[in-house]
């Protein structure tokens, strides 16, 4: 992963190479001296695209560990972070601040802080959805994130249609596509980065519930596992994780849906396992996907959804292509 990320930085319309971007970065953290390196690579390193580099593996890191924990949690292969209607939640918020100024008094983190408010009541509509009428189930979520996300995207689209602003409405269609074009070293990287190294923890912690409740609720029970407690503590930590995720780099799909089927067929299903190195697949995925987005349409930068959709869509197909072999 290191050198993935060593290679990343280098990557770009301004081309670094890989010794002189690991000079650099040791120069920085106090390991190295004088690395011969030019001022503008210097810059483009340290203030251009690690902090790209770092806000991918964390982003990367959430949106797979996040999908993992969804397709065991409910027990459905073609779950990601995006079915209980997260994403459509901070779309909404974004919306809300690119094309009305929502937030405006918090400055430049305004779309962030936005987003992830626009996530976490997306969120809190599908717990409240999934426990109307009883205890919350898999089917009950899962329904409940459809029907918001669908009520929240037409939201969007009409926040879109009703303004006047045509730049704000294009940057709207950016975003949604996804971008670690704004990452800086500021609040809003150490905010994700920190939000996703400590849900990471609790997921880790909670892999054995997991497991149970991977297996089924009657076994979870016979386990000494609550499942529907399980489940809201499980979605509570992976509604924050994506919420961050999203804040700090837009709406990126597939990650979550792709990654955990490649780390099963390296680890198996046990999360113990699993979660780790879905965690890096997820990073390392990513951080290539954005490396990929600088230098595919020079001078013009792709959004990453474009990228990781061409990955996760033939992806897909196999994968819906084999679920149908092994049904027939």
């Amino acid at each position: 992963m290191g050198l993935s990320a060593v290679l990343c930085v280098g990557i770009g319309p301004a081309p670094v190479p890989p010794q002189t971007t690991a000079a650099v970065v040791a120069q920085k953290i106090g390991w190295a001296g004088d690395t011969g390196a030019t001022p503008a690579e210097v810059s483009i390193v340290i203030d251009i695209r690690l902090p790209r580099v770092v806000m991918g593996l964390a982003v990367g890191a959430a949106l797979a560990m996040s999908g993992a924990v969804l397709q065991g949690m409910i027990r459905n292969v073609l779950a990601d972070p995006y079915v209980l209607g997260i994403s459509s939640g901070a779309s909404t918020g974004a919306a809300g601040a690119i094309l009305f100024g929502l937030g405006a008094g918090i400055g430049q983190y305004a779309l962030p802080v936005s987003a992830f408010l626009g996530a976490m009541g997306a969120s809190l509509l599908v717990f409240w959805l999934g426990h109307a009428g009883g205890q919350a189930t898999s089917v009950r979520l899962l329904l409940g994130g459809i029907a918001v996300g669908y009520a929240l995207s037409a939201g969007t689209s009409f926040l879109v249609f009703s303004s006047d602003d045509a730049e704000g409405s294009r940057t709207v269609m950016f975003w949604l596509l996804g971008s670690l074009s704004l990452a800086r070293w500021d609040v809003l990287l150490a905010a994700v980065t920190g939000v996703v190294a400590v849900g990471a923890v609790v997921l880790m912690l909670l892999s054995r519930r997991l497991d149970a409740l991977a297996v089924g609720d009657e076994t979870a029970r016979a386990l000494g596992v609550g499942p529907a407690a399980t489940r809201i503590q499980l979605l509570t930590v992976v509604s924050v994780c994506t919420g961050a995720a999203v804040a700090g780099a837009g709406v990126i799909g597939f990650v979550g849906l792709v990654v955990p089927h490649l780390a099963r067929r390296l680890v198996g299903t046990v999360h113990a396992r699993l979660l780790p190195v879905t965690a890096l697949l997820g990073s390392g995925l990513l951080i290539w996907a954005d490396a990929l987005s600088r230098v595919l349409m020079q001078p013009r930068e792709l959004p990453i959804g474009i990228i990781t959709a061409l990955i996760g869509a033939p992806f897909l197909l196999l994968l819906i292509r084999r679920m149908y072999a092994e049904n027939t």
